[in-house]
């Protein structure tokens, strides 16, 4: 996943923001700010003179840039209804406003103000059908989307800070000011409190972040993958699977916290805020980008004294922050699961219907597509005539499974592993798996059927711990046991030629192996942590994802 700041709008007057919110379907960008500020903005692909230049590359103008009159105080919460092209906004006096698109342009069409306390938070349900509205003083309010009130409630001695709804629309959370989360079923009956266990050990007063639930239209990267974030002002998050899951996944960002966004398919969520610089006495803006599953994926630096505000474009390509007195954008450029072989693209993706993975094997000089489904894919890696397909095992095992497929799907052998193999890369003879502590390789040079065998032999698959010196030396037999122990600088990256394999590690070392043998032959010392390299032709280089070359002679 790579991630850089693409284009700056400045708000007019300099007039602080305070939210902004992107239209998933149509591509609408809202932002509400101090004075009463609200504009619907649009951005729309340039035609440039250099016709090549297309996709998130190509220029990009502003075909509308409406200001919206209505609201008098900070206009401090806004809502997109996609579905019925709506747009939801209130201000810091309580005054709500719903919009509506006519003729190629927004208008009023509904006004609503309680005049007792602020709005804290408005959300609509997966179908837009339903708005729930929670004020400051405990005061919750369920309407449709034609305007009519379905329901209220005061909930009495409570402060309400934001609302959600789950995906099926049955359940309704509530957070509170004093960093509780309760539970109530659509027509506003107590469940039960929801448990917090991402704030073990935290004393202080916290305050919700944000409570953000993927409602699965796009479908999940994979089986009962956690789509529930509750996230507070101190960094701390917790990423659940249900309402009532035990064993949440916790994250600390180590960041104050703003606000926080699930991209259109649940696979990655955006953490924006501040956080201190270890070289300045002043916070530095950032967005820190993570998979359901806690792992830190990207830090996005953003220029700018306070971000208030972050929300994701439909197709989760540019992500539109809202810093100061202006809206920063920044492209993003997912890591596909993806690969070529033997004139073939192979490239996956998820559909909203089915559990598995669709995978595509398209013969590009023939327009042939074969397709195959497969559960639990983590990642694929090809090169030369055959592709390698990184699944987990369906059972309790807690295996993992290398296949080595052909240019049409066809499976041609597996090998079953102990380790998880986060980074994946292979040659026209040898496929290497590595997690954080270890690294297996396995050749697979004679491919006929009748030499497949179940049987590990060591000339055959090798595995390493990283801080091992591996002489080259084959002989040893195959010990998953030994992958597990710590270390202290984890793998963080590998890229692998003919005659060289080179894993990076978090402290910015890298190890060179010779191959076939696998011998440790060299180390080097990079003054920051790689996230991707790639060895050329001849293995004399190797590149790291900032543009930096260093010579591995």
């Amino acid at each position: 996943m790579f991630i850089y700041l693409s284009k700056k709008i400045a708000i007019p007057n300099n007039t602080r923001l305070r939210c902004v919110s992107w239209n998933k379907d149509q591509g609408y960008i809202a932002c509400g700010g101090e004075d009463g500020l609200l504009k619907v903005l649009k951005l729309d692909i340039a035609a440039g003179k250099d016709g090549k230049v297309k996709g998130l590359a190509a220029p990009s103008n502003l075909s509308m840039n409406q200001t919206l009159e209505g609201h008098s105080g900070a206009v401090q919460v806004l809502t997109w209804n996609d579905s019925f092209q709506k747009l939801t906004t209130s201000d810091q006096y309580g005054l709500i406003i719903v919009w509506m698109l006519y003729k190629g342009s927004w208008y009023e069409e509904m006004i609503n103000n309680r005049n007792k306390s602020v709005v804290r938070s408005m959300k609509w349900n997966a179908e837009g059908q339903k708005i729930c509205i929670v004020y400051e003083d405990g005061a919750v309010i369920v309407g449709s989307v034609d305007g009519n009130r379905i329901w209220g409630k005061e909930l009495k001695g409570l402060q309400l800070s934001t609302v959600e709804w789950s995906p099926d629309g049955k359940i309704l959370l509530f957070g509170m000011t004093n960093g509780d989360v309760q539970i109530y079923d659509n027509t506003g009956n107590l469940i039960s409190k929801l448990q917090i266990y991402c704030l073990t050990n935290v004393t202080g007063a916290v305050h919700i972040s944000g409570i953000e639930w993927y409602n699965g239209d796009y479908g999940y990267v994979e089986p009962n993958c956690p789509s529930l974030a509750i996230c507070f002002d101190n960094g701390r998050m917790q990423i659940m699977r249900t309402e009532n899951d035990e064993n949440p996944i916790l994250v600390d960002t180590c960041m104050q916290v703003m606000n926080i966004g699930w991209n259109h398919n649940g696979g990655v969520i955006a953490v924006s805020g501040s956080q201190k610089a270890s070289s300045q006495d002043k916070d530095v803006n950032i967005v820190q980008f993570y998979t359901p599953f806690g792992e830190h994926l990207r830090t996005l630096k953003v220029p700018g004294k306070q971000i208030f505000s972050c929300s994701w474009e439909g197709g989760s390509l540019r992500i539109a922050l809202a810093v100061d007195s202006f809206i920063y954008f920044a492209n993003i450029r997912p890591d596909y699961k993806w690969g070529y072989c033997s004139n073939t693209v192979v490239y996956a993706f998820t559909k909203p219907e089915r559990t598995e993975h669709c995978v595509i094997f398209w013969d590009i000089k023939n327009g042939e597509r074969y397709i195959k489904y497969v559960k639990n894919l983590l990642s694929i890696t090809a090169h030369g005539d055959y592709c390698c397909l990184a699944t987990r095992t369906d059972d309790t095992s807690g295996q993992f499974v290398l296949v080595l497929c052909n240019s049409i799907g066809t499976p041609l052998d597996s090998k079953y592993i102990d380790i998880d193999p986060m980074y994946v890369s292979m040659t026209k003879t040898h496929i290497i798996a590595a997690s954080k502590e270890a690294f297996y390789t396995w050749q697979f040079t004679n491919l006929h059927k009748s030499e497949f065998s179940s049987k590990r032999k060591a000339a055959m698959e090798k595995l390493y711990h990283i801080d091992d010196v591996p002489s080259g030396a084959g002989g040893d037999t195959i010990d998953f046991n030994k992958a597990f122990a710590p270390t202290d600088d984890p793998i963080c990256c590998l890229c692998i030629s003919d005659k060289t394999l080179v894993i990076g590690r978090e402290s910015g070392t890298l190890n060179r192996y010779a191959m076939p043998n696998v011998a440790l032959s060299q180390k080097y010392v990079l003054n920051c942590r790689p996230h991707q390299m790639s060895l050329n032709c001849s293995s004399a280089y190797v590149e790291k994802q900032t543009i930096s070359i260093h010579n591995a002679q």
